[in-house]
């Protein structure tokens, strides 16, 4: 594998509305286009759009919205429903265009998600993907670079181009590899869940989902954790921090497991920064006694704990071993199609694990699903496992 040896390493730099224009009018006939940006979040609640590169074969540019007041000509290039816009791992990318203008640009395609159709890894990289798809190691000297900072520096703009310049090479491959293969209408699907706009709209109310350790709280305490979670997520929209600069989601639970009533109970729980107590203390107290008001919403289901039946650890272990086959059978890693929990949940009768939908459900979901509802027959020939049709199923 040899480092990326460049033949073209030329990009533009766009820092003026008048560049920008004349870049847009030049793509408004292309059919996709490859597209990343760079950000910061590190001190903020919602990330600071610092660098858009987009690419198309023979062009590339690294785009400064730090320094245009105006970027309707690359929005309206970048929301043309008629040009595909192609990531890799596009969900942080699309949040950005989302709370840029209030809706992601559709459609998108995901190498990253298309990566596993081709027997690679699960959210693999991006460059491990370049490694794999075109034999090249690319520089991460740069990763950690403050995007925000100005002037760029041109070894920091060549790495950003660099993300988009594969990009535009690897797309024509992966789409003709999964075209021959019959599976490139599978991820339709999969990419229309990452452009519905309501998956990047963090609506307090369910802040609490996200916690861990919610499972080892009694009723109160779950009750008093979604109003902890629900105001931390207002706080940190309205004044744009991090949620853990408002406090702490362990402090949070220990909250909620203690449920302290004046402020010096409060001021004894570990890891309570003083400035938290000093600036929210009292309100943290009233939001405590405020749920003691309300009757906590349950759990969902992926959040329970419960330990499997004989029964329900037997059936995961014949989906397992059907899922093994049939990864084989297409040249797939299994764990791309469904994790142990995964079964489990089938098991149980989960309608709503991975599995059961999209290109996964077309693999094998459709058979595991089979063998739950005894639509199949499991045996051994000549040391072989064989799954069959159950007759008159």
């Amino acid at each position: 594998m040899s480092s990326a040896p460049r033949t073209d390493t030329a990009f533009e730099f766009i820092d003026s509305a008048e560049a920008l224009a004349l870049f847009c009018r030049s793509l408004r006939d292309a059919p996709w286009l490859a597209l990343d940006t760079e950000f910061i979040r590190e001190k903020t609640y919602y990330p600071k759009l610092c660098l858009i590169q987009v690419a198309v074969p023979g062009h590339i540019a690294c785009i400064d919205p730090l320094s245009i007041d105006d970027l309707t000509p690359l929005l309206d290039l970048l929301y043309n429903p008629d040009i595909v816009k192609v990531f890799h791992a596009c969900s942080q990318d699309l949040e950005i265009f989302f709370y840029l203008n209030g809706e992601v640009p559709r459609p998108v395609f995901d190498t990253q998600l298309a990566a596993p159709l081709l027997g690679l890894p699960e959210q693999m990289g991006y460059g491990n993907f370049v490694a794999e798809m075109l034999g090249l190691t690319l520089d991460k000297a740069q990763a950690r670079t403050d995007w925000s900072r100005r002037p760029l520096e041109t070894t920091q703009l060549s790495y950003a181009a660099d993300d988009v310049r594969y990009l535009a090479e690897i797309y024509p491959k992966i789409t003709a590899r999964l075209e021959e293969l019959g599976r490139l209408d599978w991820l339709n699907s999969e990419f229309a869940e990452y452009e519905r706009s309501e998956r990047y709209q963090n609506d307090p109310a369910d802040a609490w989902k996200r916690l861990r350790g919610l499972d080892k709280l009694r009723p109160r305490g779950l009750a008093i954790i979604q109003v902890l979670a629900e105001w931390r997520e207002q706080m940190a929209q309205q004044k744009n921090l991090p949620r853990n600069w408002i406090i702490r989601d362990d402090v949070m639970i220990d909250i909620a497991r203690l449920a302290p009533d004046n402020t010096e109970k409060l001021g004894r729980i570990r890891n309570l920064q003083g400035k938290t107590l000093e600036r929210y203390g009292a309100r943290l107290i009233a939001l405590v006694e405020e749920a003691g008001q309300r009757e906590a919403q349950p759990l969902p289901g992926w959040k329970k704990r419960r330990k499997p039946t004989a029964q329900e650890e037997a059936l995961t272990d014949i989906l397992h071993a059907q899922l093994r086959l049939l990864a084989d059978k297409h040249r797939i890693n299994s764990t791309v199609l469904a994790g142990r929990k995964d079964l489990l949940e089938l098991a149980r009768g989960d309608a709503g694990v991975s599995v059961l939908h999209g290109w996964r459900r077309e693999m094998a979901g459709a058979e595991l699903l089979a063998i739950c509802e005894g639509q199949r027959l499991v045996s051994v020939d000549h040391g072989q496992v064989v799954v069959s049709e159950k007759p008159g199923a």
